[in-house]
């Protein structure tokens, strides 16, 4: 197979460690995470092999969305720090040789941001419309009706808001204390450009992941969605309002901003299920975007009218494997660029979705999973936990009542209001989901310590026996038996692995980081096949990923399943890494095991 040489950049071959502010590390103990807890854990993340970090929002905020409600970009949350704890992060990674992303979040702001604060003052204020604001519609009876039927990503309800003070609607696709801002008026993109932007960018920071990045410019008119739920009088509509007629002018106006700072985007990307759509985005040539996260394997599994609308694990394996090849493929004989991630804040963790998450599997089901994103193309990134094989919160140890994500609580709420509070089928089927699947367990507290208090999540309880209060939100239930201080220097454990695995994908990146990808053997139920071909290289990676807990043999590989090998030759196979070890040169496949041969 012939591979087209691409341009190697330092982003491409980078390793991204993402950082939940209020759960990755409290240093001061007040029982949330902060700026000072994430500058002492910077050698950790290091030793990892991580040499990106990427903060979700540490700006000020209500925090009715976590940060992504932002009220003021110039400035710190204060549980989080000071600007001068910012300052002080930034160089402190950088003299560790870390680059420093923060989430750039721009679609829309708090409505307590004083940009809203002036748009709902009155219809006349110069800021009225740096915000998106509609009359009312009416029914023929003269019931007053939003302007269109959009559904909030975020529960059942509408994107549309009535403010009576200024007897109009405003639009916000997430929480309703979350109004979008109006893309169209230039002046509001000069002063997003200034204030979210500028402002970090001349204190060292790095790169941007862009939340929501297609979402900005809103389709003409504001059209109906059409009907995909008939049980809701709201409805789901990413297809209209994601990927609108304007995102090449406004991205490729956003570039000339971060182009003089070198500085790297990756954007959130959901509802583009077209590659070329996708290609358009991050074409080196469009000058848009890097990268951008696109959403096709942690889609899997979750519901169609409503993520949380799922049975846990309905899906099979044919489906990761077609949902691996559209994020790998559609790169091939391009200039573009791809992700690799399982994990991040909005999903739940990878080792229960797609691994096993009982004792007996767990360990193995996450090195599994470390290893197939070591070989897949496109720049990685890992979530915080991901590298000690963090799993779901089970749910006979950590109740309904102690999730707390805005998503978790409206999706609740909407089917209370659907079906009636008392209706117990009705509502174990949603915890069945909420355990399987929601962003809740992404944000639970780090556990850095299965002996300390709270999983030693507050630096103060390690290291002066301080009296702390308890985290804000409950620590995980196995944080005796899944934590950092028992990996990290135990060459068997997960964390172990990851440090491996991470070796291997620079050492191999021609393959792994660079190469093309083709998957193998998709009609096989239990075994994940794909090659990965190098420019100037003979010999292909071979990727073998046992996703059963069940022994597997397989059928040796044919030289016609191999593209670019000779036909008639025998193949030779050579291992090269193992999530094993010296176990891997078996001919079965023991459970949950994976294994890479160089293929010539």
């Amino acid at each position: 197979m012939t591979v087209k040489e691409r341009t190697r950049e330092w982003w491409k071959q980078a390793v991204v460690y993402q950082i939940y502010p209020a759960s990755f590390c409290d240093g001061n103990g007040d029982g949330v995470g902060d700026l000072v807890g994430i500058i002492s854990k910077l050698d950790y993340i290091k030793s990892l092999g991580a040499n990106v970090i990427w903060i979700c929002p540490m700006y000020d905020s209500p925090q009715v969305d976590m940060g992504y409600d932002i009220s003021n970009y110039e400035s710190v949350y204060p549980p989080y720090g000071t600007l001068q704890d910012m300052e002080t992060l930034i160089a402190e990674a950088h003299s560790r040789g870390l680059k420093l992303m923060l989430d750039l979040v721009i679609n829309h702001t708090s409505d307590q941001h004083d940009w809203f604060k002036e748009s709902r003052s009155s219809k006349d204020n110069p800021k009225r419309d740096w915000y998106i604001w509609k009359p009312a519609k009416y029914t023929q009876d003269g019931t007053r009706v939003p302007p269109n039927n959009w559904r909030s990503v975020f529960g059942g309800g509408s994107t549309w808001e009535w403010d009576e003070n200024t007897q109009e609607y405003y639009l916000h696709l997430f929480c309703k204390e979350q109004p979008d801002l109006n893309w169209e008026n230039p002046v509001t993109r000069k002063a997003i450009y200034e204030s979210a932007m500028e402002f970090w960018l001349k204190r060292g920071v790095d790169g941007f992941r862009i939340d929501t990045v297609n979402m900005y410019s809103k389709p003409p008119g504001l059209p109906d969605g059409p009907i995909i739920d008939p049980h809701s009088e709201y409805q789901p509509a990413g297809m209209l309002y994601c990927n609108g007629p304007r995102m090449a002018e406004y991205l490729r106006e956003m570039n000339d901003v971060l182009a003089p700072y070198k500085a790297i985007t990756v954007g959130e990307l959901p509802c583009t299920p077209d590659p070329q759509r996708v290609l358009e985005y991050v074409s080196a040539e469009s000058r848009q975007l890097n990268m951008v996260f696109q959403f096709d394997v942690v889609d899997i599994g979750q519901g169609i009218t409503h993520r949380y609308d799922a049975k846990p694990k309905n899906y099979k394996l044919l489906q990761v494997k077609e949902a691996v090849g559209r994020t790998q493929t559609w790169i091939r004989g391009t200039d573009a660029w791809t992700t690799v991630f399982l994990e991040n804040h909005d999903q739940a963790r990878s080792v229960t979705r797609f691994g096993d998450d009982s004792p007996a599997y767990r360990v193995q089901s996450a090195k599994l999973l470390a290893l197939m994103e070591a070989c897949l193309s496109g720049t990685q990134f890992i979530y915080q936990g991901q590298e000690i094989g963090a799993v779901n919160a089970p749910k006979e140890s950590y109740p309904l009542e102690n999730y707390l994500d805005v998503d978790s609580v409206l999706y609740l709420k909407e089917l209370k209001s659907r079906h009636g509070a008392d209706k117990k089928a009705e509502l174990d089927r949603a915890f069945d989901a909420l355990q399987h699947l929601a962003r809740d367990h992404a944000r639970i507290p780090m556990v850095w310590s299965g002996k300390a208090k709270n999983g030693g999540f507050s630096n103060v309880a390690l290291t002066e026996g301080k009296d702390i209060p308890e985290p804000w939100m409950k620590p995980h239930p196995l944080a005796s038996e899944i934590n950092v201080a028992s990996q990290v220097g135990d060459p068997t454990s997960v964390f172990a692995f990851w440090q491996e695995a991470l070796r291997f994908r620079q050492e191999y990146a021609a393959y792994t980081v660079y190469g093309d990808y083709e998957a193998l053997r998709l009609d096989d139920e239990n075994i994940f096949f794909f090659v990965k071909s190098a420019q100037g290289e003979e010999a292909q990676m071979l990727v073998m990923l046992n996703f059963t807990d069940k022994e597997q043999t397989w059928e040796p590989l044919q030289p016609r399943e191999v593209a670019g090998l000779p036909a008639t030759e025998p193949l030779t196979l050579k291992l090269v890494k193992s999530t094993h070890g010296s176990k891997g040169e078996t001919a079965a496949l023991a459970p949950y095991e994976g294994r890479v041969y160089l293929v010539s």
